[in-house]
C-alpha cells in the first residue's frame, strides 16, 4: 500500500507528464495489447497452480519443473502471435521495438507471478507480500534516479521507462526463485516432456481463457482508443491513461484481497468449511471503501486531475470519475469471482466474461468514435457491474450462499449516506482538500457505525490464514 501509490504518482505519473500524452498513450496502448494476450502467456497457469499448491502441497517438487518448461514455450509463442498481430493493426518501426519490450516486461512479470503463486499457494502470505513489491521498489529506485539526475531527467524519454522495467523485473525473477527455492527447496531445472506438460496445458485451459475474455473487457479500452479516434488516438489514450491510473491504484487494495482469499477459499472449500463469513467479512471490507473512492472521485475529481498531471480539464475530470465508478464492482469481483475459480466453476465464469466481452465490444465500437475517452469510462462502468451481479448471483446458487436482507439494505443505506456527505461537505466554507478529508473520515465512521469493519472479524481472518 505503499510502494505501489509510490510507483503510479511519483514515476509512471512523472514519466507521462516528462513525455507527454502521445508517447504515453502509444506506450499504454501497446502495454494493454499485450495484456490482453496474455491468454498465450499465462494460459492459465497461475491460478491453476496455486489452487493445485494450496490443496495438495507435496505436489510442488514435480509440478514446479513441468510448469516451469510449459511457461517457456507459451513465452515464445506470445511473444511471436502479440508482434504479428500488432503489425496487423499498423504499428511499424519504433512502435514495434517497442511493443517487444512491453512484451519482455510481461513475460516477466507473469513469471514473477508464477513462483510467487507457489509462495502463496504454501500459504507464505507474507513473503508473497515483499515478493509483489520487489519489482516496483527496484523501479522506484532506478526510474526515480533517471527522472531527478539532472543528466537524464531533462532527457528522459519513453524508451527508457520500459528498458527500467524489463531490468528490474529481471532482478525480481531471480531474487523470488531463490526465495522460493529456499522455502520449498526445489530444483531449477527443466522438464520438457511434452505428455505432462500438455496435460497441464490441457487442465489450465479454462483458467487461460478466462484470463483472456477478462483482459479483453477490462483492457481493450486503450488500444480501442488509441485505434478508433483518429488523428486525437494518442491523446485521447492519454488522457485514458490519466484516469485508468488511478483505477488501476485503487483496484491493488482489491488484488491484495484475491491474492489472499484464492488458495484460502481453495483449502476451505476442499475441507468442507463455511465460506460465508470471509465473503461477508471481504465484502464488508472492500465496498465501503470502493464506494467512498468512487464518490470522492465523483465530487473531487476536477482537483484531484489538477493536482496530478498539469494541463488537465473538465473532460480529464469526467473520464477519471466515470472509471473509478466502476471500482466497486471490481472489488465485487475480486470477492465472488475469486470463490467461483476456487470451487472450480470456470464454464460459469467464462460464460459471465463472455456476455462482459460482448457488451464492452459492442458498446466500445459505438461510443468511443462519438465520446472518445469518455465514451469508453462509460462502456467500462456498464460492463463492470453487468458482469459483477452475474458473478454475485451465481456464486450463490452455486455455492449456496445465504441471502441477507438486512446486510444488502446496510450498504444501501451506506451509499445514500456517503453521496449526502459528499454534496453536504461542499456546502462548507472550506478549501477542497479540507472538505475532501473531513468526507473521508465521516465515511470511516460510517463504516464503523454500520458495523461493516471491525477488530475481531479481522483477527479472525488473520487467525484463520495462520491455522490454514
Amino acid at each position: 500500500m505503499l510502494v505501489k501509490p509510490a510507483w503510479v504518482f511519483f514515476i509512471d505519473r512523472t514519466v507521462q507528464n516528462r513525455v507527454g500524452h502521445a508517447a504515453y498513450g502509444t506506450y499504454q496502448a501497446l502495454f494493454n495489447l499485450g495484456v490482453i494476450f496474455q491468454i498465450i502467456l499465462d494460459f492459465g497457469l497461475i491460478n491453476y497452480n496455486s489452487r493445485t499448491i494450496s490443496q495438495q502441497p507435496d505436489r510442488i517438487k514435480d509440478i514446479f519443473p513441468s510448469m516451469l518448461s510449459a511457461r517457456i514455450i507459451l513465452i515464445f509463442f506470445y511473444t511471436t502471435l502479440t508482434c504479428a498481430f500488432g503489425f496487423l493493426l499498423g504499428y511499424r518501426g519504433w512502435q514495434i521495438y517497442m511493443l517487444a519490450g512491453v512484451l519482455l516486461i510481461q513475460s516477466l512479470n507473469t513469471m514473477l507471478q508464477f513462483i510467487r503463486s507457489n509462495v502463496s499457494g504454501l500459504h507464505h502470505f507474507k513473503t508473497d507480500g515483499l515478493l509483489s513489491i520487489s519489482d516496483r521498489f527496484l523501479m522506484i529506485l532506478v526510474c526515480g534516479f533517471l527522472l531527478l539526475y539532472p543528466a537524464t531527467g531533462a532527457y528522459f524519454r519513453i524508451e527508457w521507462f520500459v528498458l527500467a522495467q524489463v531490468a528490474c523485473y529481471a532482478v525480481a525473477v531471480v531474487i523470488a526463485f531463490f526465495v522460493l527455492r529456499r522455502i520449498a527447496h526445489i530444483r531449477l531445472r527443466f522438464t520438457f516432456h511434452l505428455p505432462t506438460i500438455y496435460k497441464i496445458i490441457r487442465e489450465s485451459f479454462p483458467y487461460a481463457l478466462l484470463v483472456f475474455l477478462m483482459s479483453v473487457y477490462t483492457r481493450s479500452d486503450a488500444t480501442l482508443i488509441e485505434r478508433l479516434c483518429g488523428a486525437e488516438g494518442k491523446e485521447q489514450a492519454g488522457i485514458y491513461a490519466e484516469g485508468y491510473r488511478l483505477l488501476d491504484v485503487a483496484n491493488m487494495f482489491g488484488l491484495m484481497f484475491a491474492t489472499m482469499l484464492l488458495p484460502l477459499f481453495g483449502r476451505m472449500l476442499a475441507e468442507r468449511q463455511a465460506v460465508q463469513p470471509i465473503v461477508k467479512l471481504a465484502v464488508n471490507i472492500l465496498l465501503p471503501v470502493s464506494l467512498m473512492i468512487a464518490v470522492a472521485a465523483a465530487w473531487f475529481g476536477l482537483p484531484i486531475m489538477h493536482l496530478l498531471y498539469k494541463n488537465s480539464g473538465v473532460y480529464d475530470a469526467h473520464v477519471f470519475a466515470w472509471y473509478m465508478a466502476s471500482f466497486p464492482a471490481f472489488c465485487i469481483m475480486y470477492v465472488y469471482s475469486t470463490l467461483l475459480t476456487a470451487n472450480g466453476s470456470l464454464k460459469l465464469l467464462n460464460r459471465i466474461a463472455l456476455v462482459g466481452v460482448v457488451i464492452n465490444l459492442g458498446l466500445n465500437f459505438y461510443m468511443i468514435p462519438h465520446w472518445q475517452a469518455k465514451g469508453a469510462a462509460v462502456t467500462s462502468v456498464i460492463t463492470q457491474y453487468t458482469v459483477a451481479i452475474g458473478y454475485i448471483i451465481f456464486a450463490g446458487k452455486t455455492i449456496r450462499l445465504p441471502r441477507n436482507v438486512k446486510w444488502i439494505a446496510a450498504h444501501i443505506s451506506y451509499i445514500a449516506l456517503i453521496i449526502c456527505t459528499a454534496w453536504a461537505v461542499q456546502l462548507l466554507p472550506l478549501n477542497w482538500f479540507k472538505q475532501l478529508g473531513l468526507f473521508g473520515l465521516t465515511c470511516l465512521l460510517l463504516m464503523f457505525i454500520f458495523r461493516f469493519v471491525s477488530v475481531t472479524a479481522i483477527r479472525q481472518l488473520a487467525n484463520r490464514k495462520v491455522r490454514s
